[in-house]
């Protein structure tokens, strides 16, 4: 995403500010939420709600006016093809994927979506991954069992972060 950005800022600067704006909104709410959900597992509405029109207005609006149609509409694509990805798995197993993630996912979606379909694999792979190791990492502590729940948020967020900040 830094190279997009750069990209961005020079060849249409309005675009490259919008991009900007994009990721700060991304920074500060990831932020918020992971404290929030690893404390008491929950990723409010009250976060969650705002930020998708924003999130969606500025990447769509940032590939637009770089005249990336396509990118356009992929953040769209993206955004609704993972929130129905975490929707499915939480109607195969509501214990297993809360809510919280399925609304969160939408959002990341967009982001991963804004770089590229490879990022946006990677970015959910990457989460799923390493919210696996660290299960395994509490099991064998015997810090957890298979009943067990964690926050997956912290998890969401660390995949998006690492493959926006990264060339897939």
């Amino acid at each position: 995403m830094i190279e997009a950005t750069a990209l961005l800022w020079g060849a249409q600067p309005v675009a490259g500010l919008l991009l900007v704006a994009a990721l700060v909104l991304f920074l500060v709410n990831a932020v918020r939420l992971v404290a929030i959900d690893a404390r008491v597992h929950l990723l409010p509405n009250r976060i969650i709600f705002p930020w998708y029109p924003i999130a969606l207005l500025l990447l769509v609006l940032a590939a637009a006016m770089a005249g990336e149609m396509m990118t356009a509409l992929r953040v769209v694509v993206s955004g609704v093809a993972l929130f129905l990805f975490y929707l499915l798995l939480h109607v195969i197993n509501p214990g297993g994927m809360g809510l919280g993630d399925v609304k969160l996912a939408g959002i990341l979606g967009m982001y991963l979506g804004f770089l590229s379909w490879s990022h946006l694999l990677f970015g959910t792979l990457l989460a799923f991954v390493t919210g696996a190791l660290w299960a395994g990492a509490l099991m064998v502590l015997r810090r957890a069992n298979r009943k067990s729940t964690f926050a997956f948020g912290p998890f969401m967020f660390l995949g998006t972060t690492a493959a926006l900040f990264m060339t897939v």
